[in-house]
């Protein structure tokens, strides 16, 4: 097993995923303008990618389970480049919702696919490195924000940028395909007649993995709101915010395996939680935009290493705990599901929770929820080894 080769393929993946994120971000923008649509109809629009996520999340596991992750890495990651054609050629907004649905299809597909492979490299290796190939992710979506960005800058069509990076992406996927783990490795046999309950264990990992993401999408979604409009920044100020979350969820990542390597998972996420519910609920009644890039620095590097975390963490207790019932590749499928709807929940729910009790404060829901991440990983601790 060439160790090298096989973290290149799923780097590869890792940081493609991320790419296609961030570039589809940037410009929705442009697809707004294209489309002559209102912020509410891009916010339902967008329900239609996280359909599609949804929906897929319900039987990928099974089916990296049956065939393990390798190949479906390998096709999910040309469907995630193909996805990008419809995205291209969308002419009206029913064609603009259906290419969104097969985008979120596609890119969890191979989300979950390779998320199950780096598991098992993991396993095979006995070494964490699930949130260094996390890292490259971050490092995709911010590569993939800023080419996006160019391209809307200097008026490049939303199209010409679609085939360009979808024909790259697929250089790149076929020049690594033989590079993966073999498939027999995690391919997992089940007694087809016979269905198991999913454990409560995968539910609560979950949970703590809805902790973080709700903190990620409240950063994303309204650090640049607050810092306008709560603490009067200039626009320039009102950026660093996310800046500097980007920087410490980045820098967090790329040395979070040396971290959980060193002080364990549990510790990690106990300290996690800490980090970001005290400073950010500190930053919050502080109340300045410098006490807000403090407060988003903690978000970035105390969530950095949380997914990475229950990503493995699922994967391992399939494997170490209900072998024959619940596959690696299915144990990362559900924390990922619960884990992800914080993205597709969380902004909205705290928008509606502003205009009742003011952005400002409306922040601190998620700090709660960090610290109540920082506790349930005792709880979960107690009630498995990992």
């Amino acid at each position: 097993m060439d160790v090298a080769r096989v973290k290149l393929a799923i780097r590869g993946a890792f940081i493609t995923n991320g790419f296609t994120v961030g570039a589809l971000i940037a410009r929705l923008p442009d697809f707004k303008i294209r489309f002559d649509l209102t912020t509410g109809e891009v916010g339902r629009l967008l329900f239609c990618s996280a359909f599609g996520v949804l929906l897929t999340l319900g039987f990928i596991g099974k089916i990296i389970a049956k065939n393990g992750s390798r190949p479906i890495a390998i096709i999910g990651s040309i469907y995630s480049a193909l996805a990008l054609l419809p995205l291209a050629l969308a002419s009206s907004v029913p064609f603009f919702a259906l290419a969104l649905f097969i985008w979120g299809s596609a890119i969890t597909v191979q989300d979950v696919a390779m998320n199950s492979h780096a598991a098992t490299l993991e396993h095979e290796t006995g070494r964490k490195l699930m949130s260094g190939f996390h890292a490259t992710f971050s490092c995709g979506a911010l590569l993939g924000g800023f080419i996006g960005g160019i391209a809307s800058q200097f008026k490049i069509s939303i199209s010409a940028q679609c085939c360009i990076v979808a024909l790259i992406f697929l250089i790149i996927i076929t020049s690594f395909r033989n590079y993966w783990l073999p498939a027999k490795l995690d391919q997992h046999p089940f007694e087809e007649r016979k269905r198991h309950k999913r454990p409560a264990i995968f539910l609560f990992i979950g949970l703590l993995g809805l902790a973080s993401t709700v903190n990620e999408g409240a950063a994303g979604d309204w650090g640049g709101i607050l810092a306008r409009e709560t603490f009067g920044a200039s626009p320039f100020l009102a950026t660093l915010p996310y800046i500097f979350f980007n920087i410490a969820m980045v820098t967090g990542r790329f040395s979070g395996d040396y971290l959980m390597e060193r002080f364990g998972t549990y510790k990690i996420l106990f300290r996690a939680g800490l980090i970001t519910g005290i400073g950010l609920s500190t930053g919050l009644i502080i109340g300045n935009i410098y006490s807000q890039i403090f407060a988003w620095f903690a978000i970035g590097a105390g969530m950095s290493v949380v997914i990475p975390a229950v990503f493995s963490t699922g994967a391992n207790i399939a494997r170490d705990r209900f072998a024959g019932k619940i596959a690696p590749s299915e144990g990362v499928a559900i924390v990922s599901g619960i884990s992800y709807f914080g993205f597709l929940a969380a902004p909205p729910t705290l928008g509606y929770i502003a205009q009742a009790i003011t952005l400002r404060w409306a922040m601190l829901i998620p700090a709660f929820l960090a610290i109540a991440l920082a506790l349930g990983s005792r709880t979960l601790k107690s009630s498995v080894s990992v």
